[in-house]
């Protein structure tokens, strides 16, 4: 997928995300949406019809919690990782890298339960 589509597709998604929470809460609107996280409502239109790339990481965590949106899933939405992740990859990538490759086929049930572990560090 090209980065116009990327665009696009983020942009389709983040407005599905608003246009849901206003189905509850007209609060949500592009104006008001955009006011609560600091950005000018035709900045937020043009994300939200793809014809600019998602914004910074910054501005994407602060779309998150106003949407009630996972921010990791946001990002990854818009193809992008976090920086407190993306500085654990850098610090090893070919081992995280392989570790990614290698759960690539794991079921989501056995990933939680390696997450688990390694929370509670027992691994």
């Amino acid at each position: 997928m090209d980065d116009e589509a990327k665009a696009k597709s983020f942009g389709a998604h983040l407005r599905g995300l608003r246009e849901q929470r206003r189905k509850v809460n007209r609060r949500y609107s592009v104006r008001q949406t955009a006011e609560r996280i600091g950005v000018e409502p035709t900045h937020l239109s043009k994300i939200e019809r793809g014809e600019i790339y998602p914004p910074a990481e910054d501005t994407m965590r602060r779309l998150a919690a106003d949407l009630g949106e996972d921010v990791d899933l946001l990002l990854a939405r818009a193809d992008l990782v976090a920086s407190d992740v993306l500085e654990v990859i850098v610090k090893r990538p070919m081992l995280f890298a392989e570790i990614i490759r290698g759960l690539g086929d794991v079921s989501d049930q056995e990933l939680s339960a390696l997450v688990h572990k390694v929370r509670n560090g027992a691994w």
